[in-house]
């Protein structure tokens, strides 16, 4: 078998043609051993007991050959049985005392420490000197290089953001985050189904020549690591599992995998749950892998609205992966970074944005970067009510902020604040509970989203919640759920419908509707 599959694999090498290997095989005992595969193949098995084994027939055969005598046959199957069962003694003793996980490539990294994964702050800020170097790499056409009159405005645009400082969108600050770790050599490995453009024209990894066709990738040209980007086929579950792969066999590299949407990462729940959220606890072998997931309820259809945040929730415990879902560039950036610059390594499942790529808030400062500029577990209010005035916290993630802000300002409501959890697991309990302390005159907490109550992370963090009240002496008070009605589609997918949806929760979680909107937690036995 060995010899055929090296000829095939030669085959197509040499001539670039496919090849199929038909095999014939059959088990002797079944399934396993102790397996009984009369009871649904009599006949099969009947012949199959009569047949004598491989070994025998092949052994005959060197013997006819004149390559062997029977005595060589008897020592060697006497020595190999002899191993097996010093093996299978052994294993009725055997107590593992060493992993071999962080071997090899995986040198000088290691499990996370305590305090736990995601409660230390990891230095991922870069200087005003690299941002510029990267930034200029970013901007800057090569003559000879025809690129699309659109994609120069863009370019124009970025080249604005680093020569006054602000408004850095999303995309210039994942191309900084990209192009600073492969500055500081680190390679960075980026697939989907479309990444090289981005799902919504706002990455341009790649400028094509619009005169030649040939492509030009900025961040290949910033000298230390490697960068590569690719668009991958349509088959989620095979990109994945290779892309898990990739990140097992080489942990120096920042490997993200983003979804073309983030629903479409269904076809790979495989490798999710079998893989990526249990592979630590099952077999002692950690991942970096980053799975981008582009999420956020802007009126589109179920395959095109949700992430599906709840199910990486449901798979959270043991600090086995982190789930985020983050409101700013920098904060993009400062995720991505610390990926690569901690000293162990852990699965990240980024709820990416849609409509946050473009937004006139959603933007962040060089000083955002620079400095001793970190990644925030919790982002606090734009606008906070007069310190210790706050009666109402509203708590959410991603994008639902930005609108609650902008109702909360239109009202003109001065005592409700609103709080933006970037990093939903391991939840930034100690830092909200902080929050929390400053707001000796807190009546009220609302967990706001997007999602229909049986989705989202309303479910994960609702205990969560009641356990930071208590913590900070608010005990009694229980946290009220603001967002859609259970449903069994993520989305309704009617423009009409999902603008009612969103205005109704947006008032329930601000407190200007009835209080049927905004029902408190049911108490639990």
């Amino acid at each position: 078998m060995t010899f055929v599959c090296k000829l095939a694999t030669e085959f197509r090498q040499t001539f670039g043609r496919d090849i199929v290997i038909d095999m014939w095989c059959y088990r002797r005992f079944g399934h396993n051993e102790g397996d009984e595969p009369s009871f649904t193949q009599p006949l099969m098995y009947a012949e199959i007991r009569n047949h004598p084994p491989i070994s025998q027939i092949y052994g005959q055969r060197l013997i006819e050959q004149g390559v062997v005598d029977q005595g060589w046959i008897d020592q060697h199957t006497k020595a190999y049985t002899d191993h097996l069962e010093q093996e299978f003694q052994a294993a009725g003793s055997y107590v593992p005392n060493k992993a071999d996980w962080f071997e090899g490539r995986w040198s000088g990294l290691k499990l996370p420490g305590e305090p736990v994964l995601g409660r230390r702050n990891t230095p991922t800020a870069i200087s005003e000197d690299e941002l510029r170097r990267v930034g200029n790499v970013l901007t800057t056409v090569p003559g000879g290089v025809h690129i699309h009159k659109t994609l120069q405005r863009i370019l124009d645009a970025k080249k604005a953001m680093f020569e006054t400082g602000e408004g850095f969108d999303w995309a210039t600050a994942e191309a900084l985050a990209f192009g600073s770790l492969i500055a500081e050599d680190h390679n960075v490995r980026l697939s989907g189904q479309d990444s090289g453009r981005g799902t919504f024209s706002q990455r341009h990894a790649v400028w094509v020549d619009q005169e030649t066709g040939a492509k030009y990738i900025p961040l290949t040209h910033v000298d230390g690591g490697r960068f590569e980007v690719r668009d991958s086929p349509l088959s989620e579950f095979g990109v994945l599992g290779f892309e898990y792969g990739y990140s097992l066999a080489d942990p120096r590299t920042l490997v993200c995998w983003e979804a073309q949407f983030g629903d479409f990462a269904n076809g790979a729940q495989t490798i999710i749950d079998q893989f990526i959220a249990s592979g630590e606890a099952k077999w002692l072998r950690a991942s970096g892998l980053v799975m981008l997931l582009p999420h956020g309820f802007e009126g589109q259809g179920p395959e095109h609205s949700s992430a599906r945040l709840e199910r990486y929730l449901q798979l959270c415990a043991e600090d086995n992966l982190q789930v985020a879902n983050c409101t700013t560039p920098a904060n993009y950036f400062h995720i991505l970074r610390r990926q690569m610059l901690r000293d162990f390594r852990k699965p990240l499942i980024m709820m990416t944005p849609k409509s946050l790529l473009r937004h006139k808030l959603a933007v962040s400062s060089l000083a955002d970067f620079t400095g001793e500029s970190h990644f925030r577990r919790i982002v606090s209010d734009l606008r906070p009510p007069k310190e210790g005035e706050t009666t109402r916290l509203v708590l959410c993630s991603g994008k639902l902020a930005y609108e609650l802000l902008d109702a909360r300002d239109a009202a003109g409501d001065p005592t409700t604040e609103i709080v933006r959890i970037e990093q939903l697991y391991p939840f930034p309990s100690e830092p909200l509970v902080k929050r929390l302390k400053a707001m000796p005159k807190l009546e009220t907490l609302v967990w706001a989203q997007e999602e229909p109550k049986n989705n989202g992370a309303w479910f994960f963090v609702e205990e969560l919640l009641e356990q930071c009240l208590a913590d900070t002496g608010f005990r009694g008070m229980r946290p009220l759920y603001a967002g859609r009605d259970p449903s069994a589609s993520p989305a309704t997918g009617l423009a009409k419908r999902h603008a009612a949806e969103q205005a109704n929760l947006i008032a329930a979680a601000l407190g200007h509707s009835s209080p049927a909107e905004a029902q408190p937690s049911a108490r639990r036995a």
